[in-house]
């Protein structure tokens, strides 16, 4: 009875959505502003999870109040309040109960003119002129806003060219009058009809494929050929992003090389320099070398570039850098996935059902994971369970869609009432059940927002607008994410009203409206577009419901060039998925060579002491036989002295000897036992050449 479940509610959407903004931008690293705005486009456009509900149960209390209305006299009931005054409006107490979320009366009526009117405001004016100035690669605020409204004249142009065709319509109907309530209508009217068939298109794709693609992650071969299909695609990509970047630096130097320190652009050139890669900063010119004045050198103004050239030049640069930051960390990621995807491949066939990593983590782990994630616990979780109940979840939303198709199709049809949605509401309804009614609301629209959502975040218009995780969505996607779902909030709210037919303009009904109808009117569009509206509006849902099924866009692309999965029954998919598999084969081969090179490292790093102390032992051997050696051949030389008669003789037999042959070193060398090595690669055994007489001068020979 009070405002706290939907302070919490409000305060869980801002975490939600502060997460979501955290999990896809760069908030410390953005500006400022667009934070702030697709921030709160954002949080807008999520809200409604919350706050619809509260209307829906609201709606249903203030029609019980209404039809528990007694005008009359009443002297003696205690199931009524009453009052002196027999003209005054006394209530059935006991029937009607108060929802336990209940806010005021004025609360719902001013949320909704916050949400409604600041969204309206971002998507249509606000988030394109922002757009337009982080794309701007100009170098001084006044010239980024010049050139938003200029490129922003034609995106303008074109709504004031249609506002313009309708305020003729408009004028030119017998039956319409001109004046500012249906001025703020026709605005209204054409808002929703754009909104609506995006939400068509949306839905039409985002009910098949999220059970879908739960479904698909249950099943881990196709999990696998999606992920080697993704990286043979992503590696493509994040070469042709390396080779533009190159391009580009290449560029830059070029300009860097042209451009003295005394150049009026030069101070454009060095915030050019700065926003290249830290590594490669070092090799641009910084225009020192040349002392001389610009206007007394040989050079030919037109090579200097102009600034214009140079704020293209910057464009290009930002764009190349974000593309190459983006693809390698989407590598990286994926290609991490694709690791894991194939150690669970080996270990479901283990019989031990004990897991075991391929490469192990290097990775702290606290007591509490040491204790849950046992090799026993995350053999059950990654093998059996999680495949099961992303299943059984798939099944859930497979029936859920299929639901809100049929609803899609029936909420025009007033009797019989076929909407399953309306059938469940009206059905707690009866019962005053508010907290099923709310819940059941809640459940209904947050799939409707999650399948709609879902797509916006899928979108990649051309690579100039693509939405990636882990912090590498820049600035300008984030703001288009932010008009999509500013523009979707008003439509996903009167689809779902229309749903549980509470919009009294489809069930044709004249009981209590709902807060949000009142101040925002209700799901109608264009006359000439709502003639047939309830006939093609169901079967344009259909449609595209069984062309995402069978995935007729995807083969129209693949047929076009754009390569997509598909199955992998064509030969170029099977193609990929092989060249993906061999990418996942040399990383796991460089990941074996690193882990090998750690493990040699700390095992010598373990055993550094012992391999110290043998050093020292082996230094104090060989000094020891050294002098053993040197004592060797002192007494070798006093015999040698003494014996110098008999070494001339044989001075003089060697002499007629061959002269490949020695007897002397030819005995020594059978005698001498196998050379052996050491582990430091040197012999093991004493040296015998200072003890042999000379070798002949043509030994060698």
């Amino acid at each position: 009875m009070s405002a706290g479940p939907l302070v919490f509610e409000l305060i869980v959407v801002f975490c939600v959505a502060v997460f979501l903004l955290h999990h896809y931008g760069r908030i410390t690293k953005q500006h400022p502003a667009v934070t702030v705005a697709t921030l709160v486009a954002w949080y807008f456009s999520m809200i409604i999870v919350f706050i619809l509900p509260l209307d829906v149960s609201s709606t249903f209390y203030r029609e019980c109040l209404q039809s528990s209305r007694v005008i009359e006299n009443v002297t003696d009931s205690s199931d009524v309040i009453a009052d002196n005054d027999s003209n005054k409006i006394i209530y059935v107490a006991n029937t009607c109960e108060k929802p336990w979320s209940y806010v005021k009366k004025d609360t719902l009526p001013a949320m909704w003119h916050i949400v409604y009117w600041t969204s309206q405001f971002l998507t249509w004016l606000v988030l394109p002129f922002m757009q337009s100035y982080v794309c701007a690669g100009d170098f001084s605020t006044l010239g980024k806003m010049k050139r938003a409204v200029i490129e922003n004249a034609v995106y303008y142009g074109s709504y004031l060219f249609i506002f313009g065709c309708l305020l003729i319509y408009v004028a030119a109907a017998p039956d319409l009058s001109l004046d500012l309530k249906q001025l703020k209508v026709i605005l209204i009217t054409a808002s929703n009809t754009w909104g609506l068939f995006l939400l068509v298109l949306l839905l039409g794709y985002g009910l098949v494929e999220v059970p879908r693609g739960l479904w698909h992650a249950a099943d881990n071969a196709i999990s696998m050929a999606q992920t080697y299909f993704k990286l043979s695609k992503l590696s493509t990509e994040k070469q042709e992003a390396l080779e533009d970047l190159e391009d580009v630096l290449e560029e830059v130097k070029k300009v860097s090389s042209i451009v003295r320190y005394n150049h009026p652009v030069r101070k454009y050139v060095s915030e050019i320099i700065l926003k290249c890669p830290e590594d490669l900063r070092s090799q641009m010119s910084q225009g020192m070398d040349d002392y001389e004045d610009y206007e007394n050198s040989g050079r030919s103004r037109n090579e200097v570039p102009s600034e214009n050239s140079l704020v293209k030049l910057h464009r290009k640069l930002i764009r190349a850098v974000h593309t190459k930051k983006r693809t390698a960390v989407q590598w990286r990621i994926l290609m991490e996935r694709g690791l894991h995807l194939e150690n669970i491949a080996k270990n479901e066939i283990s019989i031990d059902r004990y897991w075991r990593e391929e490469f192990p983590t290097t990775e702290p782990r606290n007591a509490v994971s040491k204790f849950m994630c046992t090799p026993g616990t995350k053999w059950w979780w990654y093998c059996k369970i999680q495949p099961l109940a992303r299943r059984i979840l798939a099944v859930c939303l497979i029936l859920l869609s299929i639901m809100v198709v049929w609803s899609e199709c029936t909420f025009f049809n007033e009797k019989p009432v076929l909407s399953l949605f309306a059938i469940f509401i009206n059905l707690a309804k009866k019962n005053y059940d508010y907290y099923y009614i709310e819940l059941a609301s809640c459940l209904t629209i947050s799939y409707l927002c999650v399948c709609a959502y879902y797509t916006v975040f899928r979108l990649k218009v051309f690579n100039f607008y693509y939405i990636a995780g882990h912090h590498q969505t820049d600035e300008t996607s984030l703001l288009f994410v932010g008009i999509s779902l500013c523009r979707l909030t008003a439509p996903l709210c009167l689809n779902f009203l229309g749903m549980i037919h509470l919009d009294t303009h489809i069930t044709a009904d004249t009981g209590v409206e709902t807060a949000y109808t009142q101040i925002m009117g209700h799901l109608d569009v264009i006359s000439f577009i709502s003639d047939g509206f309830n006939i093609y509006f169901p079967i344009l849902v259909c449609v595209l419901c069984v062309g995402t099924y069978f995935n007729i866009g995807q083969r129209c692309l693949s047929v076009l060039g754009f390569q997509r999965f598909v199955g992998g029954n064509d030969d170029l998919t099977s193609d990929l998925i092989e060249e993906g598999r061999q990418l996942v084969n040399r990383e796991k081969r460089k990941m074996k060579l690193k882990f090998k090179s750690l493990e040699r490292s700390e095992r010598s790093r373990a055993y550094g002491h012992d391999t110290d102390m043998n050093t020292r032992q082996w230094h104090g051997k060989q000094k020891k036989n050294v002098q053993n050696s040197s004592n060797t051949r002192d007494d070798a030389s006093a015999i040698g002295r003494n014996n110098k008669r008999k070494n001339d003789k044989l001075e003089l037999l060697n002499d007629v000897e061959p002269i490949d042959y020695s007897s002397t070193s030819n005995s020594r060398v059978r005698a001498s036992p196998p050379m052996s090595e050491s582990r430091w690669g040197s012999s093991s055994q004493p040296n015998y050449v200072a003890n042999q007489p000379p070798k002949n001068i043509f030994d060698d020979v």
